[in-house]
This record gives C-alpha cells, structure tokens and sequence, in this order.
C-alpha cells in the first residue's frame, strides 16, 4: 500500500539520481524509467568531479526528464 502511494503503477515516467551505484534503482524506476548515477566502481576524486566525470548533473536529470 505505501509503494502504490508513493510510486503509482500508473506512473511509468520515473527519474532516478544517485550518487553512487545505480543498480538499486532500477526496481523502482521500471523500464520506462531512467537512473542517473554511477555505473562502475572504483574511481577516487573529489565529489563535483566525480559527479561531473559520471554525467550526475543537473542537465543530465533536465535531459532525462524531456525524453520521458
């Protein structure tokens, strides 16, 4: 009951972002969805570089949305 109300089955346009690996939230975001994060491990910077290097940036979650 508390997943239907907080993510619709009806709902299919869904955007994740996480700053580490995103496999976690494919499950919640369905095919239909898009995850923005991390996709490898292992990698050492600072943050901003790091989100920069991986795409985790607020044009790629403006980018993600419109092709929902």
């Amino acid at each position: 009951a508390y997943r239907e109300a907080v993510l619709p089955a009806h709902i299919r346009a869904r955007v994740a972002v996480e700053a580490a690996h995103v496999d976690y939230w494919w499950k919640f975001v369905g095919l239909d969805g898009k995850v923005i994060g991390m996709t490898t491990y292992g990698e050492s910077a600072p943050a901003k570089d790091l989100f920069q290097f991986f795409g985790i940036t607020t044009e790629a979650v403006v980018a993600a949305v419109k092709e929902l």
